[in-house]
């Protein structure tokens, strides 16, 4: 084992035993000096980081494995629930991903653009009122807050149904009505051709065309939902 990775073993380890992990104890848990540390992550916050990152490689990889299913909604609640289940089984490595940082680490980023794949996919179906990449700050805010709740502030919040009546809550305001019914309204019917329409021009129109049909279904898709 290398040292950058001894490094990284220990403070994960120390981790899933405490929030409270110090430089000190990881150099000391894993045979080096803090030079060594400090040069292989450049300090606490990048070593916790990358402690971050590993420790959700094993929940992204299996989301990005995930074979979609046909109805994009159901996706999305299921992910919703496998969030916060990912939250309640491994607290400390969630309350530094979402609240511990001032730089956020690469899963982050990942998560979120998971998330906004899936609703991408409900807007295309026509299930979306509100543009794609809007729906998902609410959703991941709304994931992100309940999550923490329940890891922070257990004794409020001892009920696991308070995420769903939360989750329900959020969908209720970002998604159209289910099949059969159509589209709801204009703001559906916006957010749904916008993304057919994907990052290409359609044909007859220019690049600069496309841009100014894109950003009028983004206001109408916005506007309209309110």
């Amino acid at each position: 084992m290398d040292q950058r990775t001894r490094i990284l073993t220990a403070a994960a380890d120390l981790l899933s035993r405490s929030a409270d992990v110090s430089t000190r104890a990881v150099c000391e848990a894993a045979g080096v000096g803090a030079p060594a540390l400090y040069r292989q992550f450049g300090g606490k916050d990048g070593l916790l980081a990358a402690v971050v990152d590993h420790g959700f490689e094993r929940y992204l990889a299996g989301k990005r494995a995930a074979v979609p299913s046909a109805d994009p909604v159901r996706d999305l609640r299921d992910g919703w629930d496998n969030h916060v289940s990912f939250a309640l089984a491994h607290p400390h490595h969630y309350r530094l991903m979402y609240a511990g940082l001032s730089t956020p680490p690469g899963a982050a980023a990942e998560a979120h653009g998971l998330l906004l794949e899936v609703l991408e996919r409900c807007a295309a179906a026509g299930r979306l009122k509100l543009p794609p990449p809007l729906a998902a700050q609410m959703v991941m805010a709304a994931n992100a807050g309940v999550a923490l709740s329940l890891i922070t502030r257990p004794s409020l919040y001892p009920d696991l149904a308070f995420a769903v009546r939360v989750r329900e809550s959020v969908l209720a305001g970002i998604l159209a009505g289910e099949p059969p019914e159509p589209p709801a309204g204009v703001a559906a019917a916006a957010t749904a051709l916008g993304a057919l329409l994907g990052g290409s021009a359609p044909p007859g129109l220019s690049a600069s065309e496309a841009a100014l049909l894109r950003e009028w279904l983004t206001r109408l898709a916005v506007h309209s939902g309110h």
